[in-house]
């Protein structure tokens, strides 16, 4: 029997993957474009805290007041607040520092299903990519306040924990605000991924949780008392390589 007759493809893999390749370094480029265009336009805003919580929550609900309240103080003490610049916690954190003494920042992302901006934003920097995003939240960030939110809070609020933890980034104060809502979490910290030996228990020093949004403030200032809000030198090379 003949062997069977190949069909010419209509398309030619190789070249393909020569299109797949150029489309990937023309990609990188549009990272590097990225990072540097944040990086410039948001170096000037320490000393600044980044505010997360849910996109869901409704202005009439308390942890929307709580936050304006919280941001609002922060603005009013020289903080300038970060938020991911849409809706929910994150306008509610816009808002409370637009009505404040220092700049009220968003770090706005371009979704699929467009993500609505608020308008309470002095400062708006829009990202395509949201492991950039994420890293000019630590990067520019002289502590972290986290409200009760969902995955996309969890996910920040992890990854800051990891990048302390393991000496990436500089050791800023995590605070946890709500403790009725994140208690169910640090009880779980503690009975399993402590006792399993997954975690030292003195990584639990890493949280605060406090509900008092004139405590928030105050142990921010706390922390940095004696030492100033500009990172050090060697702070500064460590988070190049966030």
């Amino acid at each position: 029997m003949s062997a069977a007759k190949k069909i010419p493809k209509l398309i030619d893999p190789d070249l393909l993957e020569q299109q797949h390749s150029a489309h990937e370094s023309w990609h990188a480029f549009e990272i590097m474009s990225e990072f540097v265009d944040a990086t410039e336009r948001l170096k000037q805003i320490m000393p600044a805290v980044s505010i997360f919580g849910s996109a869901r929550t409704r202005p009439d609900h308390p942890y929307y007041k709580m936050t304006e309240d919280i941001a609002r103080k922060l603005s009013d003490a020289g903080f300038n607040v970060i938020s991911g610049g849409g809706p929910g916690i994150m306008e509610a954190a816009n808002k409370g520092a637009y009505y404040g003494r220092s700049a009220s920042i968003g770090l706005n992302i371009v979704l699929p299903h467009e993500q609505v901006s608020n308008p309470y934003q002095d400062v708006s920097q829009n990202f395509n990519h949201f492991f950039m995003r994420k890293v000019m939240f630590v990067k520019n960030a002289s502590a972290y306040v986290v409200m009760p939110g969902g995955f996309g809070t969890l996910d920040e609020l992890m990854e800051a924990m990891t990048l302390i933890q393991t000496g990436k980034t500089r050791k800023i104060p995590l605070i946890l605000v709500c403790s009725e809502f994140w208690q169910g979490m640090i009880d779980w910290f503690r009975k399993t991924i402590i006792a399993e030996g997954m975690i030292s228990p003195e990584d639990m020093d890493l949280i605060q949780i406090i509900d008092d949004p004139d405590k928030v403030v105050e142990a921010i200032f706390q922390h940095y008392e004696g030492r100033g809000f500009e990172p050090s030198s060697t702070e500064k090379q460590i988070q190049l390589y966030l």
